[in-house]
């Protein structure tokens, strides 16, 4: 209801001075209705997950959700759906109502998937809440393997076929075996997993020569690989002996799979910032820092609106070198 006014006329005129004042008297009573506080959330919140239980995503995903259960004070269920290299779920997100009750892990390919795939998977689809963490890529093989450096591995591929197994076609760590082969100037050949626990466990197996993961991944399979190399631009703290691409074959491969959580486009203002301010305290939260290093991670946060910028800029890059 429009706040009520008293024009100068009215002031000016004393038949209607009581009018005047029992208007004046009902303002405040219409101001405290304006802005009702909001009841979010009132039940619990799906957080859809797109790999396999195990893997990079998955656990980040879950050490957030718990971290999340105890600010929001509602239960955050994880549900994985891998397939499609994450398209299956990203698109199902997508189509759900915006009312914050269902939300989503959005790694890199959420990025990559509309030009690799042609899934409708599109920045505008989503609200982007938050980044919360960042994965340096490692190359693994079995700890049985004769392949005893990266250089071994590229010498191998010169040579002969060398499958690699990744999370996925149009995923990021496929695009990142694809950049390894073509700044070492071979040539590898991807193999999709639903995730990337079961594309390292595909390597520690003997089922494909060579893994191209999330560090946590790998690590999650410490003794049944061996990593060769990190993909990024300095050595991990967490593997000191390990050396990047560029220290083992003369060659700079930097590739990293960073994640962040986002819901369908559209939701409520109240909704959105109690959702992100609550990303925002579960990411500085002491269990999911700790979780984070010891999985081998970086945590790496953007707000909403540095999120949003960060994937349309992702988006507009990957076209350019994938499309």
């Amino acid at each position: 209801m429009p706040r009520p006014r008293i024009t100068r006329a009215a002031v000016g005129l004393a038949a209607l001075a009581f009018t005047a004042v029992s208007l004046a008297a009902c303002t405040p009573v219409a101001e405290e209705s304006e802005s009702p506080e909001s009841t979010f959330p009132e039940k619990d919140i799906r957080l859809i997950i797109q790999a396999n239980p195990g893997g990079g995503s998955d656990l980040s995903s879950r050490a957030l959700a718990t971290e999340l259960e105890s600010i929001l004070g509602v239960s955050v269920i994880p549900e994985n759906m891998p397939g499609a290299a994450g398209a299956l779920a990203m698109e199902y997100v997508a189509e759900q109502p915006a009312d914050g009750y269902t939300i989503g892990f959005g790694p890199a390919e959420i990025a990559m998937l509309n030009t690799t795939q042609g899934a409708n998977v599109l920045p505008e689809n989503f609200d982007l809440l938050g980044q919360i963490m960042l994965a340096p890529g490692v190359v693994s093989v079995s700890a049985n393997s004769d392949i005893q450096s990266l250089e071994d591995l590229v010498d191998q591929a010169g040579s002969g076929a060398v499958t690699v197994a990744n999370s996925g076609a149009g995923s990021i760590w496929e695009a990142a075996t694809l950049g390894l082969g073509e700044q070492a100037g071979v040539e590898f050949t991807p193999v999709p997993y639903d995730g990337g626990a079961t594309a390292v466990a595909a390597a520690a197996s003997g089922e494909t020569v060579a893994a191209v993961s999330g560090l946590g991944e790998a690590l999650a399979q410490e003794g049944a690989v061996r990593i060769l190399a990190v993909l990024n631009d300095e050595r991990h703290p967490n593997l000191e002996d390990v050396p990047t691409a560029d220290e083992a074959i003369g060659e700079e491969v930097v590739f990293g799979g960073w994640g962040g959580i986002y819901a369908p486009a559209g939701l409520p203002d109240d909704v959105h910032d109690i959702l992100e301010s609550a990303i925002a305290e579960a990411v500085e939260s002491d269990g999911y820092q700790k979780f984070q290093k010891s999985a081998g991670n970086l945590v790496v946060y953007r707000d909403s609106a540095e999120f949003t910028t960060f994937v349309e800029e992702q988006f507009d890059l990957f076209k350019d070198l994938l499309g």
